[in-house]
């Protein structure tokens, strides 16, 4: 008799599982910074070393620098009318994003894109789960690292595709976005995770925050594992992480409980 997933959380485990095994080639990760020194670090450790160990990410640098086009080796200057900072000149920028080939869809084609470009700004639209599943889709992204002041308008139509903050602050570059970025949709590629039921119970699946978790020792400074983990009875178990997972989700963010609650109300 065949076997049923008995959960949505098994069924997308095993489509993960299944879209892997089809995978043919790695996500290309390109990241176009005046400092790629700063990315080698983090994606060569942990997971992100594994991605690219096993040929389900391939990550590469850009020297922005490079493609300045004076002896002085300039790539920022002063804004038309006046304001303060320097802005990442459009000429040299282009060039550094021409020199990875980022193939862009035609006006009006109902194509997905294969490859998109990624500009890491305080003016774009907030990074999600949802996001990173979407971006774990295409075959190349390309992250555009601003620094100074900003970006001349120009690169920006002419080159980038999405805009995206990753929270309302600012920092001194696109860098560290960039990476948090990368971490979060790498994770997302069929393989990369070796068990796939850990990516599908991950907080924010389902717009809900994960239930609380133990390990060993069953007591530690006065608190105890709840005694329903410990007997065994695993549709219990379940029912109770469902409503663990409710119940933190309503007092720790209540923007996703009421996303929670709509989409429960639709279905």
């Amino acid at each position: 008799m065949a076997h049923r997933p008995n959960s949505k959380n098994e069924l997308s485990s095993k489509l993960l599982s299944r879209s892997s095994a089809t995978r043919r080639k790695p996500i290309e990760f390109c990241f176009l910074s005046l400092f790629p020194e700063v990315f080698p670090p983090v994606l060569e450790t942990s997971l992100l070393k594994r991605a690219q160990e096993n040929g389900l990410a391939k990550y590469s640098f850009v020297q922005i620098r490079d493609f300045a086009q004076d002896k002085h080796r300039k790539v920022d200057d002063t804004p038309y009318g006046g304001g303060e900072g320097m802005l990442l000149k459009a000429d040299v920028l282009y060039a550094a994003w021409k020199s990875v080939g980022p193939r862009r869809p035609r006006p009006g084609s109902k194509t997905k894109a294969k490859a998109a470009t990624i500009l890491l700004s305080p003016q774009g639209k907030k990074f999600d789960q949802e996001m990173a599943k979407e971006f774990a889709s295409y075959s190349k992204l390309v992250f555009v690292c601003g620094h100074y002041e900003g970006v001349d308008e120009r690169f920006i139509d002419l080159c980038v595709d999405f805009e995206v903050s990753i929270g309302d602050y600012v920092l001194t570059g696109g860098e560290l976005p960039a990476l948090v970025m990368a971490d979060a949709i790498s994770r997302l590629i069929p393989g990369v995770v070796g068990n796939a039921r850990s990516v599908s119970g991950d907080s924010l699946e389902g717009d809900l925050l994960k239930y609380p978790q133990f390990t060993r020792p069953r007591e530690f400074q006065g608190l105890t594992v709840p005694d329903i983990l410990m007997g065994g009875n695993h549709k219990a178990i379940q029912t109770w992480r469902q409503k663990e997972m409710e119940e933190r989700t309503r007092l720790k963010r209540p923007d996703l409980w009421e996303k929670y609650l709509r989409k429960k109300g639709s279905g």
